[in-house]
C-alpha cells in the first residue's frame, strides 16, 4: 500500500493546481457561478482537450488517459482548492464510473471518448419507470436532484428493469435548475414523460450502482479534503495579519488551538482518501470500507473546518466579499449530497460486521 504520492503524481497536482491558479482564481469563480450555466464551458473543454483531467481513469481506447483514480482524486482535491464551478463530479466521475460499469462495449465507444474530451457532459439519475413502446423504451418520472442535470447532453438513468441512456435534448425531457445553499455546484430536477430512452447492456444494476457509489464517495471526499485546504490556508494568513485589541489574533491561544485542530483533522482526511482511492485501484474488495470511511469522516470534518474558518474570520467571514461562505456553503451540501451522516454510519456499522 503507497500512501505517498510518487513523482508523477507530484507532477500532475503541481500541473493542475497552476492551470487553476491562472484560471480559476475567486474572481473567475465567481463571475462562472453567475452565468446561465454555471460555469465556464470554454475552461471546461480545455480542462478535457489540454489537461486530460476529465478521461483520466478512462481506458486509453476510448480516448482517455488509462489512469487511475489516485489520480482523479488528486484532481478532485485541487478541484475543491479553488470551488471550481464545474459539472466535474457529475460528467467526469459519475457518468464516466456507470459507462465503465457496465457491459455495454457500444456505448463506452460512443460516449466515453466525447466525454473525455469535455464535448459531452454526462450526469446520472435514478428513479425512472421504464416502459416498453414502439420496440423501444421511454421513461417516465421526477428525478430530483440531479447533478449538473440543467446542463448535461446525457443522462445515465437508474430505472425500476436496469440502466438506460437519455438525451437531454429529445422530447419528453424538461430540465429545471434548482436553487440550493451552494452557488458554486449546480443541480436540476428532471421531468421525463415519455421520454425516449435506449437500455444499456449490465448484468447487475444494483451491483454497479453500489461500485459507482463507493467511487463517487472518494472523489467527493478528496474534494473535501481540497477545500479543508483552503480553509485552513486562509485562515493561518488571516491569523497572522489581524490585529485585534493590539495583538495579532494569531498569538491567541484559542486561536492557535482552533487552526491546529483544522490542521490535524486535514490531515486524518488526507490518509483517508489516499487509502480509499488506492484501493480503488489496486484492491477492490477493500473499496467500500475504505470508500465508506472516508465519507464518515471527511464530510464532517471539512464542514466543521469551513464553519470554524468564517468564526476565525469574524465579520469579514460572514460578508459576501469574502469567500469563507462560499467554502461554508460547498462544505454544507457535500456533506448531504450522497446521503445522510446517519446513513453513512449504519452502512459502516454493517460493513465492519457489528
Amino acid at each position: 500500500m503507497e500512501l505517498t504520492l510518487d513523482s508523477q503524481q507530484r507532477d500532475l497536482r503541481d500541473g493542475v493546481g497552476k492551470f487553476l491558479a491562472d484560471h480559476a482564481g475567486s474572481a473567475q469563480v465567481r463571475a462562472a457561478m453567475e452565468t446561465g450555466a454555471g460555469f465556464d464551458r470554454d475552461l471546461w473543454r480545455r480542462m478535457g482537450r489540454d489537461l486530460g483531467v476529465l478521461g483520466l481513469v478512462v481506458a486509453d481506447e476510448h480516448g482517455g488517459a488509462g489512469a487511475g483514480h489516485v489520480e482523479r482524486s488528486i484532481v478532485s482535491e485541487e478541484l475543491g482548492r479553488t470551488l471550481l464551478p464545474s459539472p466535474f463530479l457529475a460528467s467526469a466521475v459519475l457518468a464516466v464510473d456507470v459507462l465503465d460499469a457496465l457491459d455495454d462495449q457500444q456505448a463506452q465507444r460512443e460516449l466515453l471518448p466525447q466525454l473525455a474530451s469535455g464535448e459531452l457532459i454526462g450526469t446520472v439519475a435514478e428513479g425512472a419507470r421504464a416502459v416498453s413502446r414502439d420496440g423501444g423504451w421511454v421513461l417516465d418520472g421526477r428525478l430530483t436532484p440531479v447533478l449538473s442535470g440543467d446542463v448535461a447532453d446525457i443522462v445515465l438513468v437508474r430505472a425500476d428493469s436496469g440502466w438506460f441512456l437519455v438525451r437531454t435534448a429529445d422530447s419528453g425531457v424538461q430540465r429545471t435548475t434548482l436553487r440550493t445553499l451552494d452557488p458554486t455546484r449546480r443541480m436540476a430536477r428532471l421531468d421525463l414523460q415519455g421520454a425516449p430512452a435506449r437500455a444499456l447492456s449490465t448484468k447487475d444494476s444494483s451491483a454497479v450502482k453500489s461500485q459507482v457509489d463507493d467511487l463517487a464517495a472518494v472523489a467527493l471526499a478528496a474534494e473535501q479534503v481540497g477545500g479543508m485546504r483552503s480553509v485552513l490556508d486562509m485562515t493561518v494568513e488571516y491569523a497572522k495579519s489581524r490585529v485585534q485589541f493590539g495583538r495579532l489574533i494569531g498569538s491567541y491561544q484559542a486561536v492557535k488551538h482552533a487552526c491546529a485542530d483544522m490542521y490535524s483533522a486535514k490531515e486524518q482526511a488526507v490518509s483517508l482518501v489516499r487509502y480509499a482511492a488506492w484501493a480503488a485501484d489496486h484492491d477492490p474488495a477493500e473499496l467500500p470500507m475504505a470508500a465508506a470511511l472516508a465519507q464518515v469522516y471527511c464530510s464532517p470534518a471539512a464542514f466543521d473546518a469551513a464553519a470554524n474558518g468564517v468564526v476565525l474570520h469574524g465579520g469579514i467571514g460572514y460578508t459576501w466579499e469574502h469567500d469563507a461562505h462560499l467554502f461554508y456553503k460547498r462544505a454544507k451540501t457535500s456533506e448531504v449530497l450522497f446521503g445522510s451522516d446517519r446513513a453513512r454510519r449504519l452502512r459502516l456499522a454493517d460493513l465492519m460486521g457489528a
